[in-house]
């Protein structure tokens, strides 16, 4: 093998491992991706959303309530919008109890790994402390952090870091345990 052919077979394992995507597929623990136990996606990720027009279906909650709230810099502090979109949420879920949730905690790419995972997790208990003031039980959410993991978008300008600081409501088709 020459050295061109080893480069490209090693850039298009590369490419390979970078369409990895740990969501697709199977359930958020048992043998699933994401490591969490017992918190099955009921093949809601997988595709089966439903009819955004449909107000009891994952597509509404997503693309009409809203799955995500954003916060400011180095802040875990809700902002009325969240405040808003947490309230619908809620609503939401008290409508249909069937659903559980991960609540993801997110972060731009500022600062360290160890900072960002932790302002991650601190967003996503504030989400969780939230909906819990609002009558949905604590047994049908589990939180987790990807700090600065997992941007929207990656680049070193503040449009990147304004949707990066967030925290996304994961709806799941069965209760956590």
């Amino acid at each position: 093998m020459t050295l061109t052919s080893k480069t490209l077979l090693v850039l298009a394992a590369l490419a390979l491992a970078a369409c990895n995507n740990p969501r697709t597929g199977g359930t958020f623990g048992g043998g699933g991706t994401d490591g969490f136990g017992g918190f099955n996606d009921g093949g809601i990720q997988s595709g089966m959303l439903g009819d955004p027009n449909d107000p009891n279906s994952v597509a509404h909650f997503q693309q009409r309530i809203g799955d995500r709230v954003f916060f400011t810099t180095d802040s875990s502090s809700l902002s009325e919008d969240g405040r808003a979109t947490l309230n619908a949420q809620a609503r939401w879920l008290s409508a249909n109890p069937q659903f559980a949730i991960l609540i993801e905690g997110h972060a731009d790419e500022r600062g360290t790994r160890e900072y960002n995972v932790s302002l991650g997790e601190r967003r996503a208990n504030t989400v969780m402390q939230y909906l819990i003031a609002q009558g949905i039980s604590a047994g049908r959410m589990r939180t987790v952090s990807y700090g600065k993991e997992r941007p929207v978008e990656a680049c070193p300008e503040q449009r990147c870091w304004d949707i990066n600081r967030r925290a996304v409501t994961v709806v799941s088709g069965g209760r956590t345990s």
